[in-house]
Protein backbone atom coordinates (compact mmCIF):
# COMPACT_ATOMS: atom_id res chain seq x y z
CA UNK A 1 0.00 0.00 0.00
CA UNK A 2 1.12 4.08 -0.45
CA UNK A 3 2.06 5.77 2.32
CA UNK A 4 -0.91 8.25 1.37
CA UNK A 5 -3.25 5.23 1.80
CA UNK A 6 -1.33 3.64 4.85
CA UNK A 7 -1.81 7.39 6.30
CA UNK A 8 -5.43 7.24 5.59
CA UNK A 9 -6.47 3.36 6.69
CA UNK A 10 -4.89 4.36 9.94
CA UNK A 11 -6.30 7.40 10.80
CA UNK A 12 -9.40 5.87 9.96
CA UNK A 13 -9.07 2.87 12.17
CA UNK A 14 -7.76 4.77 15.18
CA UNK A 15 -11.08 6.57 14.32
CA UNK A 16 -13.26 3.63 14.17
CA UNK A 17 -11.25 1.78 17.29
CA UNK A 18 -11.28 4.81 19.85
CA UNK A 19 -15.13 6.87 18.43
CA UNK A 20 -16.98 3.58 17.06
CA UNK A 21 -15.70 0.74 19.61
CA UNK A 22 -14.75 2.46 22.90
CA UNK A 23 -11.40 0.93 22.88
CA UNK A 24 -9.05 2.45 25.16
CA UNK A 25 -6.69 5.18 23.29
CA UNK A 26 -3.36 2.80 24.51
CA UNK A 27 -4.98 0.01 23.10
CA UNK A 28 -6.19 1.31 19.72
CA UNK A 29 -2.70 3.07 19.29
CA UNK A 30 -0.50 0.10 20.16
CA UNK A 31 -3.02 -1.62 17.39
CA UNK A 32 -2.93 1.09 14.80
CA UNK A 33 1.27 1.40 14.91
CA UNK A 34 0.64 -2.45 14.67
CA UNK A 35 -1.37 -2.13 11.47
CA UNK A 36 0.74 0.38 9.69
CA UNK A 37 3.56 -2.06 10.18
CA UNK A 38 1.81 -4.45 8.49
CA UNK A 39 0.82 -2.75 5.97
CA UNK A 40 3.88 -1.40 5.02
CA UNK A 41 6.75 -2.70 2.39
CA UNK A 42 9.15 -0.95 3.93
CA UNK A 43 8.75 -2.90 7.31
CA UNK A 44 9.72 -6.88 7.77
CA UNK A 45 6.81 -8.86 8.74
CA UNK A 46 8.42 -10.04 11.99
CA UNK A 47 10.36 -7.05 12.94
CA UNK A 48 6.74 -5.04 13.33
CA UNK A 49 6.04 -5.64 16.83
CA UNK A 50 9.67 -5.17 17.64
CA UNK A 51 9.81 -1.82 15.85
CA UNK A 52 6.58 -0.83 17.90
CA UNK A 53 7.98 -1.80 21.45
CA UNK A 54 11.40 -0.21 20.09
CA UNK A 55 9.77 3.56 19.46
CA UNK A 56 7.82 3.24 22.57
CA UNK A 57 10.03 2.64 24.75
CA UNK A 58 12.22 5.88 22.84
CA UNK A 59 9.16 8.08 23.46
CA UNK A 60 8.70 6.99 27.19
CA UNK A 61 12.29 7.67 27.82
CA UNK A 62 11.94 11.02 26.70
CA UNK A 63 8.71 11.75 28.53
CA UNK A 64 7.94 9.30 31.30
CA UNK A 65 9.94 11.01 33.84
CA UNK A 66 8.66 14.57 33.53
CA UNK A 67 5.21 13.50 33.35
CA UNK A 68 5.05 11.46 36.01
CA UNK A 69 7.07 14.22 38.70
CA UNK A 70 4.25 16.78 36.87
CA UNK A 71 1.66 14.66 38.19
CA UNK A 72 3.12 14.65 41.66
CA UNK A 73 3.37 18.31 41.66
CA UNK A 74 -0.03 19.30 40.29
CA UNK A 75 -1.26 16.64 43.34
CA UNK A 76 0.63 18.50 45.92
CA UNK A 77 -0.39 21.68 44.85
CA UNK A 78 -4.17 20.97 44.93
CA UNK A 79 -4.47 19.19 48.39
CA UNK A 80 -1.90 21.73 50.31
CA UNK A 81 -4.40 24.39 48.85
CA UNK A 82 -1.31 25.64 47.22
CA UNK A 83 -3.45 26.22 43.71
CA UNK A 84 -6.73 27.51 45.48
CA UNK A 85 -4.18 30.11 47.15
CA UNK A 86 -3.01 31.33 43.88
CA UNK A 87 -6.36 31.32 42.40
CA UNK A 88 -7.56 33.79 45.38
CA UNK A 89 -4.75 36.14 45.15
CA UNK A 90 -5.32 36.72 41.68
CA UNK A 91 -8.97 37.28 42.49
CA UNK A 92 -8.69 39.74 44.76
CA UNK A 93 -5.78 41.70 43.22
CA UNK A 94 -7.71 42.17 39.91
CA UNK A 95 -11.64 42.70 41.89
CA UNK A 96 -14.95 41.55 40.93
CA UNK A 97 -14.85 43.79 38.15
CA UNK A 98 -12.55 41.53 36.45
CA UNK A 99 -12.85 38.25 37.76
CA UNK A 100 -12.66 36.73 34.43
CA UNK A 101 -8.98 38.10 33.57
CA UNK A 102 -8.41 36.58 37.27
CA UNK A 103 -10.22 33.00 35.89
CA UNK A 104 -8.25 33.44 32.66
CA UNK A 105 -4.91 33.95 34.52
CA UNK A 106 -5.72 31.34 36.93
CA UNK A 107 -6.53 28.29 34.51
CA UNK A 108 -3.46 29.71 32.32
CA UNK A 109 -0.84 29.58 35.13
CA UNK A 110 -2.63 26.55 36.82
CA UNK A 111 -2.60 24.35 33.44
CA UNK A 112 1.44 24.47 33.38
CA UNK A 113 2.06 21.71 36.21
CA UNK A 114 -1.51 20.51 36.65
CA UNK A 115 -3.49 18.45 33.63
CA UNK A 116 -5.99 20.47 32.15
CA UNK A 117 -8.94 18.35 33.33
CA UNK A 118 -7.55 18.99 37.01
CA UNK A 119 -7.97 22.68 36.88
CA UNK A 120 -10.74 23.15 35.34
CA UNK A 121 -12.39 20.79 38.24
CA UNK A 122 -10.48 22.71 40.74
CA UNK A 123 -11.85 26.40 38.99
CA UNK A 124 -15.62 25.62 37.65
CA UNK A 125 -16.59 26.20 41.19
CA UNK A 126 -15.37 29.57 41.51
CA UNK A 127 -16.72 30.53 38.37
CA UNK A 128 -19.95 29.70 39.51
CA UNK A 129 -19.94 31.12 43.15
CA UNK A 130 -18.87 34.48 41.12
CA UNK A 131 -22.18 33.52 38.85
CA UNK A 132 -24.22 33.15 42.35
CA UNK A 133 -22.57 36.41 43.77
CA UNK A 134 -22.74 38.90 40.73
CA UNK A 135 -26.11 37.71 38.69
CA UNK A 136 -24.34 37.22 35.86
CA UNK A 137 -21.00 36.74 32.87
CA UNK A 138 -21.49 32.87 33.79
CA UNK A 139 -20.52 31.95 30.00
CA UNK A 140 -17.31 34.36 30.44
CA UNK A 141 -15.99 32.99 33.51
CA UNK A 142 -16.45 29.44 32.59
CA UNK A 143 -15.10 29.79 29.05
CA UNK A 144 -11.93 32.33 30.54
CA UNK A 145 -10.77 29.28 32.60
CA UNK A 146 -10.62 27.00 29.24
CA UNK A 147 -9.02 29.79 26.71
CA UNK A 148 -6.19 30.48 29.48
CA UNK A 149 -5.64 26.73 30.49
CA UNK A 150 -6.06 24.55 27.04
CA UNK A 151 -3.21 27.82 25.43
CA UNK A 152 -0.84 26.45 27.86
CA UNK A 153 -1.91 22.51 27.59
CA UNK A 154 -0.86 22.65 24.17
CA UNK A 155 2.68 24.67 24.32
CA UNK A 156 3.80 25.17 27.58
CA UNK A 157 5.71 22.02 29.53
CA UNK A 158 5.75 20.22 31.94
CA UNK A 159 2.53 19.41 30.67
CA UNK A 160 2.79 16.06 28.38
CA UNK A 161 2.05 17.11 24.58
CA UNK A 162 4.56 19.59 24.84
CA UNK A 163 6.86 17.54 26.26
CA UNK A 164 7.02 15.39 23.85
CA UNK A 165 6.88 17.22 20.78
CA UNK A 166 9.87 19.00 22.18
CA UNK A 167 11.82 15.31 22.60
CA UNK A 168 10.83 14.64 19.06
CA UNK A 169 11.65 17.56 17.19
CA UNK A 170 15.18 18.29 19.71
CA UNK A 171 13.67 21.35 20.87
CA UNK A 172 15.69 22.73 24.01
CA UNK A 173 12.60 22.60 26.76
CA UNK A 174 13.57 26.24 28.39
CA UNK A 175 13.29 27.45 25.00
CA UNK A 176 10.04 25.77 24.77
CA UNK A 177 8.63 27.05 27.79
CA UNK A 178 9.74 30.65 26.89
CA UNK A 179 8.21 31.00 23.72
CA UNK A 180 5.25 28.67 24.28
CA UNK A 181 4.40 31.00 27.40
CA UNK A 182 5.11 34.12 25.03
CA UNK A 183 2.12 32.56 22.21
CA UNK A 184 0.20 31.20 24.85
CA UNK A 185 -0.71 34.40 25.90
CA UNK A 186 -2.60 35.99 23.03
CA UNK A 187 -3.90 32.92 22.35
CA UNK A 188 -5.45 32.99 25.98
CA UNK A 189 -6.41 36.59 25.03
CA UNK A 190 -8.45 35.93 21.82
CA UNK A 191 -10.37 33.23 23.59
CA UNK A 192 -11.60 35.43 26.39
CA UNK A 193 -12.46 38.19 23.65
CA UNK A 194 -14.96 35.37 22.35
CA UNK A 195 -16.13 34.54 25.74
CA UNK A 196 -17.00 38.16 26.42
CA UNK A 197 -18.78 37.91 22.97
CA UNK A 198 -20.69 34.85 23.54
CA UNK A 199 -21.64 35.28 27.15
CA UNK A 200 -23.54 38.71 25.44
CA UNK A 201 -25.34 36.00 23.00
CA UNK A 202 -26.00 32.86 25.03
CA UNK A 203 -28.37 33.35 28.68
CA UNK A 204 -26.99 30.30 30.22
CA UNK A 205 -28.72 29.24 33.87
CA UNK A 206 -26.88 27.99 36.34
CA UNK A 207 -28.04 24.34 36.83
CA UNK A 208 -26.97 21.57 39.53
CA UNK A 209 -23.95 19.38 38.82
CA UNK A 210 -22.56 16.60 39.94
CA UNK A 211 -19.86 18.64 41.63
CA UNK A 212 -20.76 21.50 44.16
CA UNK A 213 -23.97 21.92 44.47
CA UNK A 214 -25.80 25.31 44.29
CA UNK A 215 -26.24 25.71 47.85
CA UNK A 216 -22.48 24.77 48.93
CA UNK A 217 -21.32 27.78 46.24
CA UNK A 218 -21.49 30.53 48.76
CA UNK A 219 -18.96 29.03 51.18
CA UNK A 220 -16.20 28.44 48.49
CA UNK A 221 -15.66 32.37 48.39
CA UNK A 222 -16.10 32.68 51.48
CA UNK A 223 -13.41 29.94 53.44
CA UNK A 224 -10.75 31.18 55.21
CA UNK A 225 -7.39 31.94 54.25
CA UNK A 226 -5.75 31.13 56.90
CA UNK A 227 -5.25 27.30 56.69
CA UNK A 228 -3.66 27.85 52.86
CA UNK A 229 0.26 27.86 52.54
CA UNK A 230 1.60 31.40 51.97
CA UNK A 231 1.42 33.40 48.34
CA UNK A 232 5.06 32.43 47.51
CA UNK A 233 5.26 29.42 48.97
CA UNK A 234 2.17 28.26 46.70
CA UNK A 235 3.86 29.93 43.84
CA UNK A 236 8.15 28.15 44.32
CA UNK A 237 6.81 24.46 42.69
CA UNK A 238 5.89 26.11 39.77
CA UNK A 239 8.22 28.79 39.23
CA UNK A 240 11.34 26.43 40.29
CA UNK A 241 11.57 24.15 37.17
CA UNK A 242 10.87 27.37 35.35
CA UNK A 243 14.36 29.28 36.50
CA UNK A 244 16.18 26.09 36.30
CA UNK A 245 15.18 25.08 33.02
CA UNK A 246 15.26 28.58 31.27
CA UNK A 247 18.51 29.39 33.08
CA UNK A 248 20.44 26.15 31.19
CA UNK A 249 18.74 27.51 28.12
CA UNK A 250 19.87 31.21 28.66
CA UNK A 251 23.48 29.78 29.58
CA UNK A 252 23.86 27.66 26.41
CA UNK A 253 22.30 30.42 23.89
CA UNK A 254 24.76 32.83 25.09
CA UNK A 255 27.82 30.21 24.71
CA UNK A 256 28.95 30.59 28.62
CA UNK A 257 31.56 27.68 29.52
CA UNK A 258 32.92 26.69 32.87
CA UNK A 259 31.66 25.67 36.59
CA UNK A 260 28.76 27.61 36.17
CA UNK A 261 27.26 26.09 32.65
CA UNK A 262 28.46 23.10 34.06
CA UNK A 263 26.43 23.16 37.30
CA UNK A 264 23.20 24.79 35.15
CA UNK A 265 23.08 22.07 32.47
CA UNK A 266 23.02 19.17 35.48
CA UNK A 267 20.22 21.70 37.61
CA UNK A 268 18.21 23.04 34.49
CA UNK A 269 17.55 18.65 33.17
CA UNK A 270 14.33 18.86 33.01
CA UNK A 271 14.42 15.59 35.07
CA UNK A 272 15.92 17.18 38.11
CA UNK A 273 14.54 20.03 37.75
CA UNK A 274 11.02 18.63 38.18
CA UNK A 275 12.24 16.07 41.07
CA UNK A 276 13.70 19.26 42.48
CA UNK A 277 10.18 21.03 42.28
CA UNK A 278 8.43 17.96 43.57
CA UNK A 279 10.34 17.30 46.30
CA UNK A 280 9.50 21.48 47.38
CA UNK A 281 5.97 21.04 46.34
CA UNK A 282 6.03 17.48 48.59
CA UNK A 283 7.83 19.41 51.71
CA UNK A 284 4.94 22.42 51.31
CA UNK A 285 1.85 19.70 51.63
CA UNK A 286 3.66 18.02 54.44
CA UNK A 287 3.95 21.06 56.41
CA UNK A 288 0.65 22.53 55.54
CA UNK A 289 -1.06 19.29 56.36
CA UNK A 290 1.13 18.20 59.13
CA UNK A 291 1.82 14.93 57.12
CA UNK A 292 4.41 12.64 58.39
CA UNK A 293 6.23 10.89 55.40
CA UNK A 294 4.31 7.90 55.21
CA UNK A 295 1.45 9.58 54.81
CA UNK A 296 2.96 11.31 51.53
CA UNK A 297 2.30 8.08 49.85
CA UNK A 298 -0.77 8.46 48.84
CA UNK A 299 -1.11 11.40 47.02
CA UNK A 300 2.22 10.09 45.71
CA UNK A 301 0.70 7.44 44.62
CA UNK A 302 -2.36 8.92 43.41
CA UNK A 303 -0.65 10.93 41.07
CA UNK A 304 1.18 8.51 39.90
CA UNK A 305 -2.09 6.52 39.02
CA UNK A 306 -3.24 9.09 36.72
CA UNK A 307 0.01 9.81 35.35
CA UNK A 308 0.44 6.36 34.17
CA UNK A 309 -2.21 6.50 31.65
CA UNK A 310 -1.01 9.48 30.01
CA UNK A 311 2.42 8.05 29.72
CA UNK A 312 0.93 5.31 27.95
CA UNK A 313 -0.75 7.18 25.56
CA UNK A 314 1.35 9.40 24.93
CA UNK A 315 4.12 6.84 24.06
CA UNK A 316 1.51 4.75 22.34
CA UNK A 317 1.17 7.63 20.25
CA UNK A 318 4.59 8.52 19.50
CA UNK A 319 5.01 4.62 18.43
CA UNK A 320 2.30 5.50 16.04
CA UNK A 321 3.92 8.29 14.65
CA UNK A 322 7.32 6.48 14.46
CA UNK A 323 6.12 3.77 12.19
CA UNK A 324 4.12 5.95 10.25
CA UNK A 325 7.34 7.38 9.67
CA UNK A 326 8.93 3.88 8.78
CA UNK A 327 6.37 3.22 6.55
CA UNK A 328 7.59 6.06 4.32
CA UNK A 329 4.27 8.89 5.41
CA UNK A 330 7.04 11.28 6.29
CA UNK A 331 8.86 11.51 3.00
CA UNK A 332 5.51 11.25 1.06
CA UNK A 333 4.25 14.55 3.49
CA UNK A 334 7.20 15.77 2.44
CA UNK A 335 6.97 15.50 -0.95
CA UNK A 336 3.83 16.56 -1.16
CA UNK A 337 4.37 19.61 0.90
CA UNK A 338 7.66 20.90 -1.67
CA UNK A 339 5.16 19.82 -4.67
CA UNK A 340 2.46 22.27 -3.54
CA UNK A 341 4.66 24.55 -1.87
CA UNK A 342 3.07 25.00 1.03
CA UNK A 343 5.41 25.41 4.92
CA UNK A 344 6.16 23.56 6.87
CA UNK A 345 4.35 25.13 9.87
CA UNK A 346 1.15 25.35 7.79
CA UNK A 347 1.39 21.45 6.95
CA UNK A 348 1.91 20.35 10.84
CA UNK A 349 -1.01 22.91 11.98
CA UNK A 350 -3.30 21.23 9.30
CA UNK A 351 -2.38 17.48 10.04
CA UNK A 352 -2.50 17.80 13.70
CA UNK A 353 -5.88 19.34 13.20
CA UNK A 354 -6.76 16.24 11.02
CA UNK A 355 -5.78 13.34 13.52
CA UNK A 356 -7.12 15.35 16.19
CA UNK A 357 -10.64 15.61 14.92
CA UNK A 358 -10.42 11.76 14.00
CA UNK A 359 -9.14 10.83 17.28
CA UNK A 360 -9.92 13.62 19.94
CA UNK A 361 -6.46 13.76 21.77
CA UNK A 362 -4.51 16.97 21.98
CA UNK A 363 -1.98 15.43 23.25
CA UNK A 364 -2.15 12.26 20.56
CA UNK A 365 -2.48 14.58 17.81
CA UNK A 366 0.84 16.26 19.27
CA UNK A 367 3.06 13.39 19.51
CA UNK A 368 2.26 11.56 15.90
CA UNK A 369 2.20 14.58 14.08
CA UNK A 370 5.61 15.80 15.83
CA UNK A 371 6.88 12.14 15.19
CA UNK A 372 5.79 12.16 11.26
CA UNK A 373 7.31 15.77 10.38
CA UNK A 374 10.83 15.15 12.90
CA UNK A 375 12.41 13.65 10.09
CA UNK A 376 11.49 16.47 7.62
CA UNK A 377 12.72 18.77 9.73
CA UNK A 378 16.50 16.88 10.46
CA UNK A 379 16.65 16.58 6.75
CA UNK A 380 15.51 20.04 5.34
CA UNK A 381 17.61 23.28 6.32
CA UNK A 382 14.85 25.53 8.22
CA UNK A 383 14.57 29.12 7.64
CA UNK A 384 13.56 29.17 11.37
CA UNK A 385 13.57 27.47 14.66
CA UNK A 386 11.59 24.46 14.80
CA UNK A 387 9.93 25.68 18.11
CA UNK A 388 7.42 27.45 15.52
CA UNK A 389 6.76 24.35 14.29
CA UNK A 390 5.92 22.90 17.76
CA UNK A 391 3.54 26.26 17.99
CA UNK A 392 1.52 24.95 14.86
CA UNK A 393 1.42 21.48 16.09
CA UNK A 394 -0.03 22.34 19.32
CA UNK A 395 -2.39 25.11 18.12
CA UNK A 396 -3.92 22.58 15.49
CA UNK A 397 -4.28 19.73 18.04
CA UNK A 398 -7.03 21.98 19.06
CA UNK A 399 -9.20 22.41 16.65
CA UNK A 400 -12.46 20.22 15.71
CA UNK A 401 -12.59 19.49 19.38
CA UNK A 402 -16.23 17.99 19.79
CA UNK A 403 -17.92 14.83 20.99
CA UNK A 404 -15.04 12.63 20.53
CA UNK A 405 -12.79 14.91 22.89
CA UNK A 406 -12.73 14.09 26.70
CA UNK A 407 -12.57 17.80 26.99
CA UNK A 408 -15.93 18.26 25.57
CA UNK A 409 -17.51 16.10 28.18
CA UNK A 410 -15.60 17.12 31.62
CA UNK A 411 -16.85 20.61 30.19
CA UNK A 412 -20.31 19.89 29.72
CA UNK A 413 -20.86 18.07 33.06
CA UNK A 414 -19.03 20.57 35.14
CA UNK A 415 -20.24 23.64 33.92
CA UNK A 416 -23.98 22.15 33.56
CA UNK A 417 -24.32 23.05 30.15
CA UNK A 418 -26.23 21.09 27.18
CA UNK A 419 -24.21 19.45 24.45
CA UNK A 420 -25.51 22.38 22.19
CA UNK A 421 -24.22 24.93 24.63
CA UNK A 422 -20.93 23.19 24.82
CA UNK A 423 -20.70 23.27 21.01
CA UNK A 424 -21.65 26.65 21.05
CA UNK A 425 -18.50 27.93 23.62
CA UNK A 426 -16.21 25.20 24.01
CA UNK A 427 -15.70 24.29 20.25
CA UNK A 428 -15.44 27.55 18.49
CA UNK A 429 -12.98 28.67 21.69
CA UNK A 430 -10.48 25.98 20.85
CA UNK A 431 -10.73 27.13 17.28
CA UNK A 432 -10.03 30.32 17.53
CA UNK A 433 -7.67 29.61 20.18
CA UNK A 434 -6.04 27.14 17.54
CA UNK A 435 -6.06 29.25 15.05
CA UNK A 436 -4.55 32.57 17.02
CA UNK A 437 -1.35 30.12 17.90
CA UNK A 438 -0.95 29.55 14.08
CA UNK A 439 -1.07 33.16 13.20
CA UNK A 440 1.42 33.55 16.44
CA UNK A 441 3.59 30.49 15.14
CA UNK A 442 3.64 31.73 11.41
CA UNK A 443 4.91 35.16 12.26
CA UNK A 444 6.94 34.56 14.74
CA UNK A 445 8.50 31.84 11.83
CA UNK A 446 9.06 34.93 9.22
CA UNK A 447 9.67 38.02 11.92
CA UNK A 448 11.86 36.58 14.72
CA UNK A 449 12.94 32.96 13.35
CA UNK A 450 15.35 32.69 16.08
CA UNK A 451 18.50 31.36 13.53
Amino acid sequence: MSPPGILAAAILLVFVLILWLRINAFLALIVAAMTVGLLSPHVEFASVMPKVAEQFGVVCGKIGIVIALAAVIGECLLESGAADKITRVFVRSLGERHASLSLLGSGFFLAIPVFFDTVFYLLVPLARSMRVRLGHGYVLFVMSICAGGVAAHVLVPPTPGPVAMAATLGIDLGLMILVGSAAAIPMGFVGWLLARRQDRVLDVPLRETSGVSLAELEKISAASEERLPPFFVSLLPIILPVILITSNTILKAVGHTGPLATAAAFLGDPNFALLASAAVAMAVLGFQKRYALSELARPVEHAFQSAGLIILITAAGGAFGAMLVEAGVGRSLGEFAAAYQLPLVFLGFALAAVIKIAQGSSTVAMITTASMLAPLMAEGDLAFHPVYVALAIGSGSLIGAWMNDSGFWVYKQMSGMTEGETLRTWTPLLALVGLTGYAVAQLGAIVLPLR
